[in-house]
């Protein structure tokens, strides 16, 4: 079980309804097994006086991320539609929201964003939210194992947070078979600790 305290953040990873929707346009399967269990990682954050941060992706409605543009994706998460919105089943109002991919660029961290044409990187404010709130640890739980989930715990350890994944509140897109379990030895091999 994940221990919080108020030096440890729960960020929840695109928790959105593109992802976690059956008609979302990036269904990722298991997302409904996720919901219900990042909803209570998120009871119990709040109980223990731990931070809550979800972050969002919000695409504009043309970028180099996605597919009809040159990238990979189907069109999805575009700022202000419903793709864009958390599931209505999740309990969104325990803390603040880190935007990511606002400008174009590729968002799969909650940490940085990249642009898909230069590589160049860019901070959020998640580290600024942590930082402040003098966060040592990080839980990171949500949607998708092998992209934005991975991403974010890899610069969160990058950052010398200690990190934990609960896989019952993570699940993969699988674009290739075994992304998942990829994703969860890379960020292991980078120091998280992943809870089964």
């Amino acid at each position: 079980m994940p221990f919080y305290d108020p030096q440890t953040a729960l960020i929840v990873v695109d928790v959105q309804n593109d992802f976690a929707h059956p008609d979302g346009s990036l269904f990722v399967e298991g997302a409904a097994r996720v919901v219900g269990n990042v909803n209570r990682a998120i009871s119990e954050a709040t109980v223990a006086g731990a931070l809550v941060v979800y972050t969002q992706d919000w695409h504009p409605a043309h970028t180099p991320h996605f597919e009809q543009d040159g990238g990979i994706w189907p069109v999805h998460c575009v700022g202000e539609t419903w793709g864009a919105g958390f599931h209505a089943d999740l309990n969104s109002e325990a803390g603040p929201t880190v935007r990511k991919g606002v400008d174009g660029n590729d968002g799969y961290s909650g940490f940085t964003t990249r642009d898909p044409e230069s590589g160049d990187t860019q901070q959020t404010e998640l580290e600024d939210l942590l930082l402040e709130a003098e966060v040592e640890r990080c839980v990171v739980v949500g949607l998708a194992t092998d992209y934005c989930v991975k991403e974010t715990v890899l610069d969160a350890c990058g950052l010398g947070f200690e990190v934990l994944v609960p896989t019952n509140a993570v699940a993969a897109v699988d674009l290739q078979v075994g992304d998942g379990e990829a994703a969860l030895e890379a960020m292991a091999a980078a120091g998280a600790v992943i809870e089964h």
